[in-house]
């Protein structure tokens, strides 16, 4: 049989089935993907459902005690031991029909719009929040209304986890099965947390206005209403400013949601926060409490960290609280003895130089006893420079870590301006001292070397040093190089950073909490800080050396009221300055400054202090004000080290010591030539020390002094000495008589005894009183330099008695004098005043010189 030969038909044909299994298993993948998906989809639905079903199983039942009302809240100090409770002290619980309707309509135009609408949970605002929640990650946005923030405050934990979340959703469906919608409002409305420690629209409105909710103004009640989202930041007695921005925020959201009409909106609008909330003789205290200052900053912590509502949960906080350190600074901040005027006020942070742990807060004179001013100079001090506390922060360290700079770097104290400007930089004597090293011109406080360091190491390696210990700015100019320009710091930040020093160059974020417990058991630990290493070891050292100089007793150092005798301490001072269209408005004298400050620590605690007014119009004028952060510093320091060990700071194996002849470039080894006057001990990077010694002063060979002449002054019975003398090197053009100092050590000896020295001093002349007659005297002089010693010049002097009487068997056989002719009286001479020249050319100078007047010293 033969094989039918194939045609182009079964050709085509047989191509077009083996195209049909190249496609069969690609479908059959696609369809095993799909049902795959759909019933990963299925289960996890299930899943969902039943992790959603487990978690509601657990939530808490709804209690209406808790519902209504805040749940107090413990505090513990770093002992363990309480020391405040809040929460429930200060009810002011206002029913929904005594609430004004403009009130209502600004919460939930702010809160939530659609509250009586929804069953529980805004859908609407639920798929936004998703959609943000997926876009930033989660826990980025929430959709929380009125009622789920009910159910939080009163019930549960104040995380972002699934499983309060899922609860949260539960109780607030069952929440608005059980209550009316007014009820639920009127939950809110009385314990939702606005300030501090003010709970509920009814106290806040006699706390920050003074009278009840149906007496307050459109205005007033939108600030009310734009508080909750952030209570501290939005407060109107500390932060006017804010509060105007988010009030006028609520009042655009009425309009939008037509609860007022704009021009409702524009009248309210042009009200000043700062005039319609209680003036500052009228505010009292929110709650009475003990330690109102340390509080204030406990609670801002909370909010800061995302738990401004725990309070309303009943937390136990524990805090870094030390009572004995706390009732130290409150005893000096409230004894106005301590203050030189009525109403200068301080700001004062104590914090533990290792940990970052805040032990104690002064916010202010008499803070939260007689009047609460709402504003705490410790913590809420964000607008005021720094002045010169910034110079180790901002240049010197950084040049250090990263220039490798010794603390004998050499600068010139000279006039400059600032880049690419006509403004002068000044200090603040008004004088420019030249040649100095950076150790002189850090203790000293010298503006222009301190602009110059700035320069040196550059600003955005300073902006990233600075970055490092709690200081955030977006670019550093110059003119932060001494504390005026764009950085400003509370003393708490400041404090923080200078700790970081006595640390071994490791930064903690100042904090007061170190846990909360929560009420169902559960513990939040996220309010410890973790350690960073904010530099070298070396530059800490080298910086907390150069501040020891600050406080010590160098020539013209700025904080030596600030020393504590036998405690090892760093620190520095710092003042800030009025433009010059202030000095014209205020009419100031020209001593007139707005702060000062002083940072100092030892190995246990940091400490923080600034003082000034509140108001800039009124002005620091004297010595004693400019010295209130030193003497308050000391005295807390004092108190606070007597009963405790403090170390001394230690010099790490990074560090070199060497002793360096100054104005030498770069840095040379001190010579045994080198005058006292120009060695100076400086340390090093190791390993950058210098090597080289400087040969800039040689041995020299000194000569012996000339012309030395010894005359007897019968009439003042003393003996003037004088001689002349040739200094090496006095006839070169580069000679400098003060590095090479001659002194001239003179000697007498009597009649062959033991010489004694009779004076050493740079005078070419001695006088030697109290001459005995029938003696013979013998003068050496001999130039001195150091340790090198000239020849020695002499000259003798008999000084001759009375002739001997002959006796009287003698008169006889004495022959008489030939008789001689009469001399002529010479002509009478002015008397030598001792301020013209001789004629040798040199000026006989006068014999007790006048005292020299030193500089003060004083920053």
């Amino acid at each position: 049989m033969t094989e039918r030969k194939l045609t182009r038909e079964d050709i085509k044909k047989q191509r077009q089935q083996k195209q049909k299994k190249k496609k069969s298993p690609f479908k059959l993948w696609l369809k095993r993907i799909v049902l795959t998906i759909v019933f990963i989809g299925v289960l996890g639905f299930l899943g969902g459902a039943g992790l959603f079903a487990y978690y509601v199983s657990s939530a808490p039942e709804l209690d209406e005690e808790l519902l209504k009302f805040p749940v107090s809240s413990e505090f513990y100090d770093v002992n363990g031991e309480l020391f405040a409770t809040i929460g429930q002290e200060s009810r002011k619980y206002v029913k929904f029909e005594d609430i004004p309707d403009d009130m209502v309509a600004a919460i939930l135009a702010t809160e939530d719009v659609r509250f009586f609408d929804h069953f529980g949970m805004d859908l609407w605002r639920l798929g936004g929040s998703v959609i943000a929640n997926f876009r930033d990650g989660f826990g980025s946005q929430g959709a929380s209304t009125i009622t789920q923030q009910v159910v939080k405050n009163s019930f549960l934990s104040n995380d972002k986890k699934l499983k309060r979340k899922a609860q949260e959703a539960w109780l607030a469906i069952q929440l608005e099965r059980q209550y009316s919608k007014e009820e639920i409002f009127e939950m809110y409305f009385n314990k939702i947390l606005m300030s501090g420690r003010i709970y509920g629209f009814g106290q806040a409105s006699e706390y920050f206005y003074g009278k009840p909710l149906n007496e307050l103004e459109l205005d007033q009640m939108a600030t009310l209403a734009g508080m909750p989202q952030s209570p501290n930041p939005y407060n109107p007695f500390k932060y006017p400013d804010r509060a105007e921005k988010r009030r006028n925020v609520v009042l655009g959201l009425m309009v939008q949601h037509k609860k007022i009409t704009q021009a409702q909106a524009d009248e309210a609008k042009k009200l000043k926060v700062a005039d319609r909330v209680l003036p500052e003789d009228e505010r009292k205290p929110a709650t009475i409490t003990n330690y109102p200052a340390f509080l204030d900053v406990v609670l801002s912590e909370l909010e800061s960290n995302g738990d401004k509502d725990a309070l309303a949960e009943g937390v136990k906080v524990y805090t870094t609280l030390d009572p004995n350190a706390q009732k130290t600074v409150e005893s000096i901040m409230n004894n106005d003895a301590n203050f030189m005027t009525e109403k200068i006020q301080s700001g004062v942070a104590v914090i533990d130089t290792r940990t970052g742990e805040i032990r104690a807060i002064g916010g202010g004179r008499n803070y939260g006893i007689e009047v609460s001013f709402g504003y705490n100079y410790a913590y809420d001090l964000v607008t005021r420079a720094p002045g010169s506390t910034m110079k180790p922060l901002i240049d010197y360290a950084p040049a250090i870590e990263y220039l490798k700079w010794s603390t004998g770097e050499t600068l010139v104290d000279e006039p400059m301006k600032y880049t690419g400007t006509n403004q002068t930089i000044t200090n603040w004597d008004n004088k420019y001292a030249g040649t100095m090293t950076a150790r002189q011109a850090l203790y000293t406080s010298r503006n222009i070397p301190a602009v110059k360091t700035l320069q040196a190491v550059g600003t955005d390696k300073a902006k990233n040093f600075v970055s490092r210990l709690g200081i955030d700015v977006d670019y550093v100019v110059e003119s932060d190089a001494i504390g005026g320009g764009r950085i400003n710091i509370s003393p708490i930040q400041m404090a923080g950073a200078y700790a970081a020093f006595g640390n071994n160059g490791v930064y903690t974020t100042p904090h007061s909490i170190t846990k909360i417990v929560y009420r169902d058991g559960s513990t939040s630990n996220d309010y410890k800080p973790k350690e960073i290493i904010a530099m070298s070891d070396y530059t800490a050292y080298m910086v907390t050396d150069m501040l020891r100089d600050v406080v010590g007793n160098k020539p013209n150092a700025s904080g030596t009221a600030a020393n504590v005798p036998g405690l090892d301490i760093a620190g520095k001072t710092g003042t800030t300055n009025y433009s010059a269209d202030e000095f014209s408005k205020y009419n100031f004298p020209s001593s007139a400054v707005p702060d000062s400050w002083f940072a100092g620590y030892t190995t246990n605690y940091s400490i923080a202090v600034w003082s000034g007014y509140e108001q800039r119009s009124d002005a620091i004028t004297t010595w004693d004000e400019r010295r209130l952060p030193q003497t308050l510093f000391k005295s807390i320091m004092s108190q606070l080290s007597s009963s405790i060990e403090t170390p001394r700071f230690t010099q790490p194996s990074s560090v070199v010591s060497a002793t360096v002849e100054v104005g030498t470039s770069p840095l040379k080894l001190a010579s045994e030539f080198t005058p006292d006057n120009l060695r100076m001990t400086e340390l090093f990077v190791k390993g950058t020390e210098p090597q080289e010694v400087s040969d800039t002063f040689e041995q020299i060979e000194l000569d012996a002094p000339f012309n030395l002449q010894a005359i007897y002054n019968d009439l003042a019975n003393v003996i003037d000495l004088t001689w002349e003398h040739q200094a090496p090197g006095a006839s070169e053009e580069d000679f400098d008589p003060n590095a090479v100092p001659i002194s001239f050590e003179v000697t007498m000896t009597i009649d062959g005894a033991a010489p004694t020295t009779i004076s050493v001093s740079g005078a070419n002349y001695a006088t030697i009183p109290a001459i005995e007659i029938g003696h013979d005297y013998v003068f050496t002089v001999t130039a001195i330099s150091d340790d090198i010693r000239s020849e020695s010049a002499s000259v003798s002097l008999s000084i001759e008695g009375l002739p001997e009487v002959p006796d009287e068997e003698d008169w006889d056989n004495i022959e008489p004098e030939e008789p001689t002719e009469p001399i002529e009286p010479e002509e009478p001479t002015e008397p030598d005043t001792g301020t013209e020249d001789n004629n040798n050319g040199q000026v006989t100078p006068p014999t007790e010189p006048e005292e020299e007047v030193g500089d003060t010293g004083e920053e």
